[in-house]
């Protein structure tokens, strides 16, 4: 009889609990950051038949990718280890050190993307909608970057509290926006449809678009950073009660809804934005530089004659929107980025007492960090070619690839040697990859 109740206790409290639920929302609201409002721009760039075939992609590569780094932190003897642990385990120190420099050029070419895109976004937010005569780049963005790294230097605490805060409020205005364009919806993306327009080979061919898009859907569906801890809260909380299988299939089922959630809210928005800009005004928008909200904006603040109560609250409040989803996601990616530099100067430049030393090596790496980042703002190169060519590159080889090759090396992962995903994952990661060498002999 106790073995029955016993059975009946542990099945009871092995459904879904309000924790999966918390990480649910968690992966999917750390996901959603500034990236989404350059996923329109590159997913339309195209036209429609791209992005239609973007749209049946984009949960595969959410969650497949996703999944396949989970079960590789899954994979550690120890429950409490992150994901640095886990490769120094399986690969040995050396390869810890890589995984280190790896995370650390991942997510620095994200803070200058950052900075390029809050420069141009608050340019032309003082251009457009408060009619200041145009600044100087190059004060712009040393102002915006000395504002945030006061910020962080000394409100760390008040900065993260902030950060979560704001996750949630900004999903919401992404969905009110979505559904507030419909009005404005046109026809003029079906009108543009002609065989030139989908020729597959070519520069704008289709499959050139569907490959360059793969990099964005990498980097806009991303919330690897904060899978290593999402697997171990999981570990800790379910495995010795329930084992590592039933772990494994909770956390696939968390990633799962996470992507479903994630893939809904942000091709509805690009939907919605293909659906009211014009062909045109999405290579203007690309060519200005600037998120789709900010041109959104800008567009609405030409009109002329009667506008609608929406088209002035959008003019007003979406540069504002982009400047707080850009400020949320800098701050995230700089704190990761700190962490991973100071990793490097400690285990390569200095063998002394750490804790002596804790504040003049932040001081070294804010020092580094920000100003790399000013002198890409200055330059101002295109977003979303960082992006293809930088950003999602090294994303997808911390995402994709390394998981694969984990799985092919470490016996605790064999078992899923042979699935066919695995080759899914590996192309997205080798696409995603080939765009750096693409962009060089593009541009030279």
């Amino acid at each position: 009889m106790m073995s029955i109740n016993t059975i009946t206790c542990a099945k009871k409290n092995s459904k879904w609990r309000k924790s999966d639920t918390t990480w649910t929302l968690g992966l999917f609201g750390t996901a959603i950051g500034a990236g989404v409002l350059f996923f329109p721009i590159r997913a339309g760039f195209g036209g429609l038949i791209p992005i239609l075939i973007m749209f049946l992609m984009a949960y595969p590569i959410a969650f497949l990718c996703h999944r396949a780094l989970a079960r590789l932190c899954l994979s550690g003897s120890n429950i409490s280890g992150n994901i640095t642990d886990i490769i120094e385990e399986h690969f040995g120190k050396i390869g810890g050190v890589i995984i280190n420099f790896l995370y650390f050029f991942a997510i620095c070419p994200l803070l200058w993307i950052y900075g390029v895109t809050i420069t141009n976004t608050f340019m032309t937010f003082c251009e457009h909608q408060l009619q200041i005569m145009p600044l100087h780049r190059g004060f712009v963005a040393l102002f915006l970057l000395m504002a945030m790294a006061i910020i962080i230097f000394f409100g760390r605490d008040l900065m993260v509290k902030v950060i979560s805060f704001l996750v949630f409020p900004f999903i919401t205005s992404l969905v009110l926006i979505s559904l507030s364009l419909i009005p404005y919806w046109n026809t003029s993306v079906f009108d543009q449809i002609s065989i030139n327009r989908v020729s597959l080979l070519g520069p704008n061919g289709i499959l050139i678009n569907i490959w360059l898009g793969i990099s964005i859907m990498v980097f806009s569906f991303n919330f690897s950073p904060i899978v290593s801890s999402f697997v171990e809260s999981k570990r800790q909380e379910y495995e010795s009660e329930f084992g590592p299988k039933f772990t494994e299939e909770n956390c696939s089922k968390i990633i799962s809804r996470a992507s479903i959630l994630m893939v809904a809210v942000v091709m509805f928005f690009a939907f919605s934005c293909l659906f009211t800009m014009s062909p045109d005004m999405i290579a203007d928008a690309k060519k200005q530089n600037i998120t789709v909200l900010s041109y959104l904006a800008n567009h609405f603040s030409s009109m002329s004659g009667g506008k609608s109560i929406f088209s002035t609250v959008l003019e007003c409040s979406a540069s504002l929107i982009a400047l707080v989803a850009i400020f949320k996601s800098f701050f995230g990616h700089y704190l990761g980025t700190l962490e991973s530099m100071n990793g490097l100067i400690l285990k390569f430049a200095y063998k002394g007492d750490k804790e002596h030393l804790t504040n003049k090596i932040n001081l070294i790496s804010m020092f580094f960090i920000m100003g790399s980042t000013w002198v890409v703002s200055y330059i101002n190169p295109n977003i979303l070619n960082l992006i293809e060519s930088m950003g999602a590159p090294i994303i997808s080889s911390l995402l994709c690839l390394l998981p694969m090759y984990a799985i092919r090396k470490v016996p605790a992962l064999s078992k899923y040697k042979n699935k066919p995903e695995n080759y899914f994952i590996s192309i997205v990661g080798i696409l995603t990859l080939l765009n750096f060498f693409y962009k060089i002999i593009y541009f030279f």
